[in-house]
């Protein structure tokens, strides 16, 4: 194996699917020896949840939920059947969130994604993510000595003697933002400092437009990026073929709508939901709050896992219209009441000195007995009145955008 890290990025896509979902019912099992897993998903068999369908009926778990859970119920809200101590590693992130990491090698499941960036055992990697508190330092660096390579674990800041490491040790390979590979690169031409050692990086937590991408290209390093959260570890990451970012082995990743747990149609922008098997700290259908696409077919480079386009945005489209909030959930909630519709978004706006909405809807046959019903069900569901926009099928932008608060 060359070109891939193990055989597993090269299965048949079904048979990966029959193995995720064969392991699944075990991982609910262990989820659910923890309270709070207990009490989300009291009721349910896991020996029945072997699809994505059974999957799909699920409760979602909404990380922007986690801080209050995890201080109602220290230290991991109740989400964890062990205890601290059968951790490597205990951490905190903003909200706070408290995270563990267990003792086995790789355990943030990053070897591959740096190994689909040219990172290759022997390798000097120089890791700026932080080590302080938050798991950030450690995801990265774990993932690269679980490759063989060797972790200067320099964190974020202090050009200087980033510097020094970098003249004593001739990394070739970087980790961290893409804010902070571009500084270093700019600090040490302008105190004519080497750095050219550094060949290849891996690059998360911030976003790394093409601009960017290009101008790391043209002072000589090859970029990838990744998207890695502090929960779960890495969940996607870039390959050679440039074309989205593959999904990591071992995590099943839905696309919902958002503020919902119910799947888009294909190619839709939706929100993503994860499930770890990971039988020490599962996670069972975690929504991030990020937005993504998936895309059709499989990666030129090989890898036959699914695609997705990469971050898109927010999924919290929550707003406050009349003193009432507004949520995505309400929207989905129209569109259940009226299935031959298409794509729907809330666009709110002023009308004078008063807050106005009005729903767009996509329907194939536009008449006046359809807008008063869609009139009527939105002031059911919302408790405010608002206007009704017909248009065509497909007129609307496929950006996940459900509210639109353009005031």
């Amino acid at each position: 194996m060359t070109d891939h890290y193990d055989i597993s990025e090269i299965q048949d896509p079904a048979a990966r699917e029959a193995e995720l979902f064969a392991r699944l019912p075990d991982i609910l099992r262990c989820a659910m020896a923890a309270p709070a897993y207990a009490e989300r998903l009291a009721g349910v068999d896991p020996a029945g949840v072997t699809s994505r369908a059974a999957l799909a009926r699920l409760p979602v778990l909404r990380k922007a939920d986690l801080p209050g859970l995890h201080k109602a119920s220290l230290p991991f809200g109740g989400f964890v059947h062990e205890t601290p101590g059968s951790f490597a590693r205990l951490f905190t992130s903003p909200g706070p969130i408290f995270e563990p990491e267990s003792r086995e090698a790789d355990p943030w499941r990053g070897a591959r994604a740096l190994f689909a960036a040219g990172f290759r055992e022997g390798d000097v990697v120089l890791n700026t993510f932080s080590y302080h508190l938050t798991p950030g330092g450690f995801i990265f660096d774990g993932s690269a000595r679980a490759l063989g390579c060797a972790v200067i674990p320099a964190g974020p800041g202090n050009t200087e003697q980033q510097f020094e490491l970098i003249d004593a040790y001739r990394p070739s390979a970087y980790s961290g933002t893409p804010d902070f590979l571009k500084i270093l690169l700019d600090s040490a031409a302008n105190a004519r400092r080497d750095v050219s050692s550094i060949k290849r990086a891996l690059v998360s937590g911030a976003a790394f437009p093409k601009s960017l991408q290009d101008e790391m290209k043209s002072r000589g390093i090859d970029a990838y990026q990744a998207f890695a959260t502090a929960d779960l570890g890495f969940i996607a990451y870039e390959t050679s073929a440039r074309e989205g970012l593959v999904v990591n082995e071992d995590l099943i990743l839905e696309i919902v709508q958002p503020g919902t747990g119910d799947p888009v149609r294909d190619g839709d922008v939706g929100e993503i939901v994860v499930t770890l098997l990971h039988p020490h700290h599962p996670w069972i259908r975690l929504a991030l709050g990020d937005l993504t696409a998936a895309l059709p077919g499989t990666s030129p480079c090989g890898r036959t896992n699914m695609r997705i386009k990469g971050w898109m945005g927010r999924a919290d489209q929550t707003t406050k219209v009349k003193g009432m909030f507004i949520r995505p959930e309400q929207i989905a909630e129209i569109g259940k009441r009226h299935p031959a519709l298409g794509r729907l978004r809330l666009v709110v706006s002023r009308d004078g000195e008063t807050d106005a909405m009005t729903l767009r809807a996509e329907a194939d046959a536009a008449s006046d007995s359809l807008r008063t019903e869609l009139a009527t069900t939105l002031q059911g569901v919302t408790k405010l009145r608002g206007g009704v926009d017909l248009v065509a099928p497909g007129s609307l932008p496929n950006d996940g955008k459900v509210i639109a608060d353009e005031r």
